[in-house]
C-alpha cells in the first residue's frame, strides 16, 4: 500500500502542475475545477493509502525482493450471489437519465437505490445467509 500512496502522490502533483497551467493558458473554469477535482480525489487516495499503510502488516506489493505467490491467499469476501448491485446499477442509470430527461425520474429512481442499498447492506443479517 505504500508504493501504491507514493504513485497517487506524484500523480497528485502531476495533475495540479496540470491543472495550474491549463486554468492560466486557457482562462476556462470548466476544466479547471475539473483538473483541481482531479487532484483533490487523487490527494484523497494517496492520503487514505498512506494512512492504511502504516496500520497493517506489510504485503509483498511494498517489498522488493517478494515473489508474486508471496501475495496468493484469499484477498478478503465477496458476496457471490447478491442481485443488489443490478438493483443499484438500475437506479443509478435512471437516475442519471434523469438529469437528461427531466428530474421527475428521480421521484422512481431514488426508492429503487435506497431500497437496494439497504438490502446489500443487510444482506447477511437476515433470510437464508443470516449468520449465526
Amino acid at each position: 500500500m505504500k508504493e501504491q500512496g507514493k504513485i497517487f502522490g506524484g500523480l497528485s502533483i502531476f495533475i495540479l502542475a496540470v491543472a495550474i497551467t491549463y486554468g492560466l493558458w486557457s482562462k476556462e473554469a470548466a476544466g479547471t475545477t475539473a483538473l483541481f477535482l482531479a487532484f483533490g480525489l487523487c490527494i484523497f487516495i494517496a492520503f487514505y493509502l498512506g494512512f492504511t499503510a502504516r496500520r497493517v502488516d506489510t504485503g509483498a506489493g511494498d517489498n522488493p525482493e517478494a515473489e508474486v505467490s508471496d501475495d496468493a491467499g484469499e484477498q478478503g469476501f465477496f458476496s457471490p450471489h447478491s442481485w443488489q448491485p443490478l438493483g443499484l446499477g438500475f437506479g443509478g442509470a435512471l437516475a442519471f437519465l434523469g438529469v437528461i430527461f427531466g428530474w421527475w425520474l428521480l421521484y422512481w429512481s431514488l426508492p429503487i437505490i435506497l431500497v437496494s442499498l439497504w438490502g446489500w447492506v443487510f444482506e447477511y443479517y437476515r433470510g437464508e445467509n443470516q449468520n449465526q
